[in-house]
């Protein structure tokens, strides 16, 4: 059983362990990869794309209020687990032809507009200068997509924030509404549920209990003049967590299973509007 700020999720039912361990062991045999042979750095952009579809994730400096980060910067946090364990769901349930892993760019490089999907996690610790926020300025208002994850609580919401108040300053940022065409365009997601860093799952061998530091959980978008959304937000959550620790017995499939529902939709989004 998972417990969200005292709320048992799914209500009325819970994952026992055992099954957990199974469906993590067939997941782990199905993925099958090793991530000692992962390329260390990613940033060769002149390299053509060979998949229809390649995630670039955001290269970026920290800020002052922010260290290096925990053995890496935080702009690679969760990575490369999360995006093998992620393209691996993508390709087994949709026909996209995605790339196994991530091009690294920094928003200096006009290569980052042949990548129609940004992805930035920790953006509650970057620093992007003002020739950095012209450049996504432009790459969203000429189409991309850019998905921002895995950052909490006030001074983190702050930063970012202030980062894109400079970078879109004619357009608000809103709460994605029920009824938009990313909640619907493949998995139908109604249900906002707040979507936890492996960090604070405290599992006691039989229940597992969240402890977010901040909620609620928010959807959060910045949309353009045509109402598409440029800019999906998941604040107070981390849904690369949940890809990352896809194949950890501790970690909710439940939870997992709604992280790839989210990724998946916002990737058909990004490559249909």
């Amino acid at each position: 059983m998972l417990t969200v700020a005292g709320i048992e999720y799914p209500p009325k039912a819970g994952i026992k362990p055992g099954l957990k361990l199974a469906w993590c062991v067939l997941l782990a045999t199905i993925i099958s990869f090793n991530t000692t042979a992962v390329a260390q750095n990613n940033t060769d952009t002149s390299t053509p794309a060979t998949h229809e579809l390649e995630i670039a994730r955001l290269i970026y400096d920290h800020n002052n209020r922010s260290t290096w980060g925990p053995g890496r910067p935080w702009w690679a946090i969760d990575w490369p687990d999360a995006e093998y364990h992620f393209t691996t769901g993508v390709k087994r349930y949709t026909n996209i032809s995605i790339a196994p892993d991530s091009r690294h760019i920094r928003l200096t490089d006009d290569a980052l507009f042949d990548f129609p999907f940004l992805l930035a996690q920790q953006p509650g610790r970057w620093h992007i200068s003002t020739a950095e926020q012209q450049q996504l300025r432009s790459y969203l208002l000429r189409g991309g997509f850019l998905m921002v994850d895995d950052f909490h609580g006030p001074q983190q919401w702050q930063v970012f924030s202030d980062v894109m108040r400079g970078v879109l300053p004619e357009y608000r940022i809103i709460d994605i509404p029920s009824g938009d065409a990313l909640l619907h365009v493949l998995y139908e997601l109604e249900q906002r549920t707040q979507i936890p860093g492996r960090r604070h799952l405290y599992y006691n061998g039989s229940n597992t209990t969240v402890q977010m530091p901040f909620s609620p959980p928010r959807w959060r978008g910045i949309y353009d003049d045509n109402n598409r959304l440029m800019v999906a937000i998941n604040f107070n959550m981390d849904v690369g967590d949940a890809w990352e620790h896809a194949d950890d017995p501790v970690y909710p499939l439940a939870m997992t299973s709604l992280a790839y529902r989210f990724g998946i939709n916002y990737l058909i989004y990004a490559m249909t509007h």
